[in-house]
């Protein structure tokens, strides 16, 4: 057999699709991290002044003026509701000015991402020192200790993610590739929803009682790891079951290439391009990284549009899986008369 003959008998079309595929996949991945994440700027960070009134305006379009415009600056009423916005993740940070002395006092939030604290500090001490003046520090949520750079939360969503299209694609091609009908897509969302209960119970005593690099509750992390875990298996399958194998990729292309990077982990949400920044919240490596700050460092404060969001993800893809499966139904045979 000539080599042409052989690669066309090796290499089939559909082989050859699909590693075109996993080749547009690849050079996805580095320019969605690459573009996300090569050249973070602060933009529009919501940041709050607490100031007498005969210097709120002035301290309020100073810092708008910024180059770039990385704040947008709000009036705030006391140092006390200033607080309670920051936990309410409302603001991510807050100027409190006091006139009657030469230093002012930051608050901050590192547990909402230690890199955006400290992008705030070096913007309003470049403010202060221009103005003969210094800057107090004080963290409201900070980060564990043990969270370097606050990134717990995020590799955390991204361990049940991968959990839960890794066990997707398991049980979608462990047959073949099987299309699911409507008996076996209930078994496979009932498989994929035990595996996200233990996946989410597990990664949470992983980070709490074992590590000690996350705070917060065990039992609300563990609640937001199934349903993370569940939202991504049940979109896989869902996608698995549309368009087949290739739904995998898709898959792949939402949550691990787009979701990934737009999650605010390395960088907060305010920090990315504006692709990124707007498609973040409304993914699951987002909403779900949102969530476990929320959990760790807010006292579970700004949930409801996480939650939503995750649930949408969850109820969307069972619905998808099952209404696709009937496609795959078989016909039932009419029943042949008996001979005489």
């Amino acid at each position: 057999m000539r080599f042409l003959d052989e690669v066309k008998s090796a290499v089939t079309p559909r082989a050859a699709l699909l590693v075109v595929g996993a080749v547009a996949l690849q050079l996805l991945f580095i320019a969605s991290y690459v573009g996300a994440l090569h050249h973070p700027k602060p933009k529009d960070i919501p940041f709050g002044v607490v100031a007498p009134p005969q210097a709120l305006g002035q301290t309020i379009d100073q810092l708008g003026a910024l180059a770039g415009m990385p704040l947008a600056p709000r009036a705030v009423k006391d140092p006390a509701e200033a607080r309670q916005k920051i936990l309410n993740r409302e603001l991510d940070g807050v100027l409190v000015v006091d006139p009657a002395a030469s230093a002012d006092t930051l608050l901050v939030a590192s547990g909402g991402g230690t890199v955006l604290s400290a992008t705030l500090t070096r913007l309003t001490t470049e403010v202060e020192t221009a103005q003969g003046r210094t800057v107090r520090t004080e963290d409201v949520a900070p980060a564990s200790p043990q969270d370097f750079n606050g990134l717990t939360s995020f590799y955390l969503v991204v361990g049940w993610c991968v959990g839960g299209y890794l066990c997707a694609s398991i049980l979608a091609i462990s047959a073949g590739a099987r299309p699911a009908n409507p008996q076996r897509a209930v078994i496979r969302l009932g498989a994929m929803a035990l595996a996200s209960v233990a996946g989410g119970i597990g990664g949470a005593v992983i980070v709490g009682p074992i590590l000690g690099a996350l705070p917060g509750s065990v039992l609300a992390l563990w609640g937001l790891g199934a349903l993370i875990t569940f939202a991504v298996g049940a979109t896989t399958l869902a996608l698995q079951g549309l368009i087949g194998i290739v739904g995998i990729g898709l898959a792949i292309l939402i949550v691990v290439i787009a979701g990934n990077p737009s999650a605010g982990g390395a960088f907060p949400l305010p920090m990315l391009p504006p692709f990124w920044h707007a498609i973040g919240p409304a993914l699951p490596p987002g909403a779900g990284t949102w969530s476990a700050r929320s959990i760790a460092y807010f006292h579970g404060n700004a949930l409801t549009t996480s939650l939503l969001t995750l649930s949408a993800w969850a109820l969307g893809g069972t619905a998808l899986t099952l209404l696709t499966s009937h496609r795959n139904d078989p016909e039932p045979h009419p029943e042949q008369p008996l001979p005489a």
